[in-house]
């Protein structure tokens, strides 16, 4: 299992960057190999349910994820409920100065069947990836493109 939060601040406002966030079929704009699907109809609340595919052919492996907590537009939890990602993920947004804000992810992940030694390197390389995604969704360019 590994445990990890990122911490950042968006030049958006909060909705905005909440907008970002939740626009699930655009994280795989910003994670490679990364196919999502939504399998529930909108508008997203809880229950809603979504597949991130990520790999190659056979070597794919498919993270879904249900939403479990749907406070917009503040708090938003995800459980994971995959054979092989397991755990949940939640991020928090906030105003943060004019036209800005802060945005708190954590995240609780275990890929089986790996063993707890591969826990430190996991831990690195979900941080950066993460790290990355959350940067491309707030950052600079288009926003949500599928509402």
């Amino acid at each position: 299992m590994v445990l990890f939060h990122l911490e950042r601040v968006a030049p958006l406002p909060a909705e905005q960057a909440w907008l970002r966030l939740t626009d699930w079929p655009r994280h795989a704009d910003v994670v490679p190999l990364t196919e999502v699907t939504v399998l529930t109809p909108p508008p997203t609340a809880v229950g809603t349910v979504f597949v991130a595919r990520s790999g190659v052919g056979p070597l794919a492996v498919d993270d879904p994820m249900e939403v479990v907590v749907w406070q917009p537009p503040t708090l938003c939890r995800l459980a994971k409920r995959g054979r092989v990602v397991t755990g949940w993920a939640e991020f928090e947004v906030h105003p943060h100065g004019e036209g800005r804000s802060r945005v708190v992810w954590r995240e609780d992940l275990s890929v089986n069947p790996l063993p707890g030694l591969f826990d430190r390197p996991l831990g690195w390389l979900a941080r950066r990836m993460f790290g990355r995604a959350v940067d491309a969704l707030l950052g600079p360019g288009p926003g949500p493109r599928h509402r």
